[in-house]
């Protein structure tokens, strides 16, 4: 599919603690690229230019409830942005706005897939060399049951496959221990069910200190444990990089030394940077739905439009379906 036959993108301009002005800044870099978009935003906003545009008169902020939000706020520019989709008028949604929200305004306009017990947001982890580890659920479900890790599982599979092009994804369940008898009750049975579901390259148990190497392509666990880890990875990588440019920095004497490094050392930065993979897909849902982060810059909403337009291109819903559907 073309990007020109594609439906266009529906963007939350309003959502992100830098929005509106990243969010448009992307959005104009994006159509200058060809791909089709359309804002979705409050009334008379100054940066829209000749983009097409959704008018919406009520922003979700970053700290209201998600689901009394989306429940109270139905002309939201979240609400308006999962409408487009579920209506045909858009092929995808991205927003850097309240997550829990964005989650919720998918499920409620777009709806699941069917067999889809619910919705998991599928994370990319850096792994300098090769493909992303793909880790979910990474907040959309922060209690989960043993029969939804492995639907994540399968959904995290087809998910590598299609955007990272991992032909056999293996599968690593995170726990506390690599022996199958590790782990709270939850794992254990997890661990029992991922050993013989169909259609998974399952390896066992992985650990935290896994989640950056390629022990596994594809990290299952429960939201609140996945968003932890998530959220202490970011944080570990930005202090290691931040020290290490301090260091370099400290004595001028350094300076030859850090002119014949950084042009090595950049590439490391920009891989393990996550404004690079632009966002998170939340899988399992009847449409193609972006998370950004909420802090993200427009290169991290710009590469989030990017990934949208891909997962359309490569009809990742319709692959999720037919997976769900053959493991029913």
């Amino acid at each position: 599919m073309a990007p020109s036959e594609m439906l266009p993108i529906a963007i939350d301009v309003m959502g992100g603690d830098r929005a509106p002005a990243e969010i448009l800044v992307a959005a104009h870099q994006a159509a200058a690229l060809g791909i089709p978009v359309v804002l979705v935003g409050t009334p008379g906003l100054d940066g829209v230019g000749d983009l097409p545009y959704i008018e919406a008169t009520e922003v979700i902020a970053m700290d209201d409830d998600p689901a009394q939000g989306v429940r109270r706020k139905k002309d939201s520019s979240l609400v308006r942005a999962a409408e487009a989709v579920r209506d045909g008028r858009a092929s995808a949604m991205i927003s850097a706005g309240n997550t829990g929200a964005t989650m919720a305004s998918a499920l409620l306009r777009m709806g699941r897939i069917k067999g889809v017990s619910r919705p998991a947001i599928a994370t990319p982890l850096p792994v300098p060399g090769h493909a992303p580890n793909i880790l979910l659920d990474a907040g959309a479900n922060a209690e989960v049951q043993p029969e939804w890790l492995v639907q994540f599982a399968q959904m995290g599979s087809v998910y590598a496959r299609h955007r990272f092009g991992v032909e056999q994804p293996r599968v690593g369940l995170l726990s506390i221990g690599e022996e199958p008898g590790k782990g709270d009750t939850l794992r254990k049975e997890a661990y029992e069910l991922l050993a013989v579901a169909p259609n998974i390259d399952f390896i066992g148990n992985v650990e935290g200190r896994d989640m950056l190497l390629k022990t596994a392509d594809v990290i299952v666990t429960d939201g609140f444990t996945g968003n932890v880890v998530l959220k202490t990875l970011e944080g570990g990588v930005r202090v290691l990089i931040q020290a290490i440019l301090a260091t370099f920095s400290a004595d001028p004497a350094n300076a030859p030394h850090v002119e014949a490094l950084l042009p090595v050392l950049q590439p490391l930065v920009d891989e393990m940077n996550p404004d690079t993979y632009g966002g998170a897909m939340l899988l399992g849902v009847d449409g193609v739905c972006i998370i950004s982060h909420g802090s993200s810059s427009a290169t991290a909403v710009l590469n989030g439009i990017k990934v949208a337009q891909e997962m359309v291109e490569r009809g990742v819903v319709d692959e999720l379906r037919a997976a769900i559907a053959a493991d029913a």
